[in-house]
């Protein structure tokens, strides 16, 4: 009786608010952050930049993720991998989810100004608009390209790093975003494709059902080759040096491979693959890049 109680306990309040950042997700964003203040800089960004750039960054990334599940609570409701959500059951209240994005992002904004400098605060309190509501409430729940218009939000984590640590945005580290914006539609689709039955019952207008199966894994392949010709760039102007290029080359290929599988011959393994994959990819990726930064020849 006391391990059916053990195993049926339900989640603490922090638990409950804490799912609500979306934590994995939170973290490979803050990642390629970090990864953007150190190619910022030739030497090292400095403790007080790369500790409230990151503690900055991560508090409105949590707060607009905590947005996305407020608005989106009916709709995962209705899918077997988000009715758990405490927004979704019921458990936490409009009132209790919208006060906890606001504090935890009001906050993230004044470690931003106070500690950092105010254009990261303004790039990323951008991003949280753009992500919370633009892509939220207006592009996921009204056209199938919701994840490619609305990807440029998820995409800026390198450009606010950047922004951390320089006060500037150049060329670079807009290549690091497109890189990021091209990644997002593969990986995010074959989780779509995954999850279909899960969207279908969402009523969410996600490329599998509004243009099939067939056409879906038509575009994570295409846009999985425009990615791998777009990883090239930091190499073709000067950015990265062949650390990099060694790296980039066969991350692309496996990248390739398993893109065309989900093409050619789908199975619900194969895509589950390509998204696992999908994400060792991109921090492997930027990883390389961070030790071409430093060892480049």
């Amino acid at each position: 009786m006391t391990t059916q109680t053990a195993i049926h306990k339900p989640p603490s309040r922090f638990s409950q608010y804490w799912t609500l950042t979306k934590p994995r997700v939170t973290q490979l964003a803050v990642f390629c952050a970090v990864i953007g203040m150190f190619l910022a800089t030739d030497g090292f960004p400095g403790w007080q930049t790369l500790i409230a750039g990151t503690v900055g960054i991560w508090l409105l990334a949590g707060a607009a993720f905590a947005v996305n599940c407020l608005v989106e609570a009916e709709v995962d409701a209705r899918m077997a991998r988000t009715a758990r959500r405490a927004t979704a059951s019921g458990e936490l209240s409009f009132t209790q989810t919208a006060l906890f994005s606001l504090v935890i992002g009001g906050l993230g904004m004044y470690v931003l100004y106070t500690l950092v400098n105010p254009l990261t605060m303004w790039l990323t309190f951008v991003t949280f608009v753009g992500y919370a509501f633009i892509y939220t409430l207006l592009l996921k729940p009204n056209t199938s390209q919701n994840i490619v218009i609305g990807g440029l939000s998820g995409a800026m984590p390198p450009a606010l790093g950047w922004a951390a640590v320089a006060n500037e945005v150049p060329m670079e580290a807009w290549l690091l975003v497109l890189i990021i914006f091209m990644w997002t539609p593969p990986h995010f689709w074959v989780l779509a494709m995954v999850r279909r039955d899960d969207y279908a019952a969402s009523g969410l207008p996600m490329l599998p059902i509004t243009h099939g199966m067939k056409y879906t894994g038509l575009q994570v392949w295409l846009y999985t080759i425009g990615l791998a010709a777009t990883t090239l760039l930091p190499f073709a102007v000067g950015m990265s040096g062949l650390i990099y290029l060694a790296a980039a080359v066969p991350l692309n290929a496996i990248f390739l491979r398993h893109a065309w599988r989900v093409h050619r011959n789908y199975s619900d393994m194969a895509a589950r693959k390509t998204f696992t994959w999908s994400i060792v990819y991109l921090s492997l990726l930027f990883a390389a890049l961070l030790v071409d930064h430093y060892f480049k020849f």
